[in-house]
Parts: C-alpha cells; structure tokens; sequence
C-alpha cells in the first residue's frame, strides 16, 4: 500500500482550509485562528513556519474580510484594522503554547493548551478593547466591565478553540497513527 505523508504542505493545506473557514458565516467569535496558532505551534518542526504561516494565513483571511465582505459599501483598501496588534501578539503567544506545551501530544495537555489559549486570546483582546478603545473608563471599573461584558464572547471563542483544535489535531493525529500516513513532526 502506498504511504501518505503529512508533512509541511499537508500542515500548511490543513492551516489554510481552516483560516479560509472565517469567511463562511458564522455566530461572532467562533473561528479558527486560536487553534491554527496552536496546531502550528506543535506541527512544524522548523519553528518559524510555525510563526509565519499561521500569522499569514490570518492576514490572507483579513484582508479578504476586511476588503470582500466588511468594506463592500467603501472604496477604502484596508491593510491591516485598528488593534490588530492586540490579536495578532495574541496568536504569537499561542503559538508559542504550541511549541512549548504540545511538544509531545496528548490529549490532556491539549484540552489544557486549548483551554488556556483561549484565555490568553480574551484576556489580550479584551484589555486591548479597554487601553485603545473609547467604550470604557480608563480605571479598573471601566477594564473590569470591558471583561464582565465580554464573557459572553469568551463562550463562542472557547467552543471555537475546542472545535476547531480537536479537528486540525485530530486530522493530524489520525494521519499519523493510520498505515497510510509516514509522519515527520
């Protein structure tokens, strides 16, 4: 029987399917960027395809999103949004969850990782919203609303890590552990 091999460009395929899924409707917050962070994070042996691809990819998806679908009243190109930088350093601290905490895969440790991703993820965006926003008081009463109102937010965000996770490690997981798969992590 010939072997499959999941290598870069079955876990750059696997990366890209999942960014481009943000551009299907969707309720807010459940997308798959949180875990493209982390599965590049454990995936990649070369570590900077762990940084730049899932980084690319959301980049690709929000230039398509901010331009195709947010935009399509405006002639305005938008490049990058308003506090991009706060999601963005967001990922790039996942993604190092990635690296350091699935280096070996179990799935204890990755109900962990996804689970404090996701709080990395809200807790960065939220005191995001609350320093460069307008919305709320400049004091722990206006950072602490920002999170109370928040938290319903924080529900979509966790199932989409949850979800989105248990497929792209458990697509990866599968291929490795099937005959059909010579995996090289």
């Amino acid at each position: 029987m010939k072997k499959i091999t999941l290598n870069y460009w079955g876990i750059i395929l696997l990366i890209f399917i999942a960014s481009f899924s943000r551009l299907v409707p969707h309720i807010p917050n459940f997308t798959p960027v949180g875990a493209i962070a982390l599965f590049g994070g454990a995936y990649f042996k070369d570590k900077s395809y762990a940084f730049l691809i899932p980084i690319f990819s959301l980049f690709v998806s929000d230039l398509i999103i901010n331009n195709l679908f947010l935009n399509n009243f405006s002639q305005e190109f938008t490049l990058i949004y308003p506090g991009f930088y706060w999601q963005y350093f967001s990922f790039i601290l996942i993604i190092l969850i990635g690296i350091f905490g699935l280096n070996k895969f179990n799935f204890n440790k990755l109900l962990i990782c996804i689970i404090g991703s996701s709080l990395v993820f809200f807790i960065i965006t939220n005191f995001g919203v609350w320093f460069s926003g307008t919305m709320y008081s400049k004091n722990i009463i206006g950072l602490v609303s920002c999170y109370i109102i928040a938290i319903p937010f924080y529900k979509a965000t966790l199932l989409g890590f949850l979800i989105y996770s248990f497929l792209l490690f458990g697509i990866a997981e599968l291929f490795k552990s099937t005959r059909l798969a010579n995996y090289n992590r």
